[in-house]
């Protein structure tokens, strides 16, 4: 296993490869992670990091001019975000032979807005129900998947599809947010203003209170600013009834 150190990176073989992109070969080096790629200098279009060990696809510096990655067999499993920050202008990744599980495992590249051409042969998620319509979806810039091109009807049926599941989960969300679960806190409605006659209603009927209880939850009131419930002449209806129902929201 060898890190990838500036000794090693300024070591390594560098060409300019068929398709006229100056690169940068790490391949065969056992490499565990990505690092110290600010000693390219941004120099490479290209960099191949085929056949090494690496878990996770993350740990560049600001490298606008790369433009293509080579990452098979490596043991990749997750992929970081924000790569749009550190290299903006990637264009093809191959990610062949990688341990890529789930199909979100990939989401984090459709912040790459040129990226045209993927690969993911030999990857779990490539055995997935869906998955070039989901990779399509996700990825509406490619044009190239797995070395194959993406035709006008894949583009469609992905869109029917999740559309219509993106659709159906809003739905789904909405109903349950509608929906009372026993035990939450109800929110209240907020409580009526006090008019100055409201107050000086709620003041006789204090007076007038035939017990301490009823006096006591009448004065609360109007600390609050809540109107009770009371009768024409004044009093607090139901004041027969030790002072319960005492409050009209």
């Amino acid at each position: 296993m060898v890190r990838l150190t500036p000794e090693v990176i300024e070591n390594a073989p560098q060409y300019l490869n068929p398709v006229g992109q100056y690169e940068l070969c790490l391949r065969d080096l056992k490499i565990p992670l990505i690092e110290n790629l600010g000693a390219t200098l941004n120099q490479f279009d290209t960099l191949d990091l085929t056949n090494n060990d690496l878990r996770k696809l993350d740990g560049f510096p600001f490298l606008p001019k790369i433009k293509t990655l080579y990452l098979s067999n490596n043991r990749i499993t997750s992929i970081a975000q924000n790569l749009e920050e550190y290299i903006p202008n990637l264009d093809t990744v191959i990610l062949n032979n990688n341990s890529l599980q789930n199909l979100a495992d990939i989401d984090p590249l459709s912040t790459l807005p040129k990226l045209a051409h993927v690969s993911f042969i030999g990857n779990p998620i490539a055995m997935t129900k869906d998955y070039r319509l989901y990779i399509i979806h996700m990825l509406p810039n490619l044009r190239t998947l797995d070395f194959n091109r993406i035709t006008n009807k894949e583009r469609e049926s992905a869109s029917k599809i999740y559309k219509s599941k993106s659709s159906k989960k809003n739905k789904k969300k909405q109903n349950q947010t509608n929906t009372f679960v026993p035990g939450e806190q109800l929110t209240q409605r907020p409580a009526s203003r006090l008019t100055k006659k409201d107050a000086e209603a709620i003041k006789k009927a204090i007076k007038e209170a035939k017990s301490l209880e009823e006096m006591e939850k009448l004065t609360a009131m109007l600390q609050a600013g809540h109107m009770p419930n009371l009768n024409n002449d004044g009093n607090n209806a139901n004041s027969n009834t030790s002072g319960t129902n005492l409050m009209e929201i």
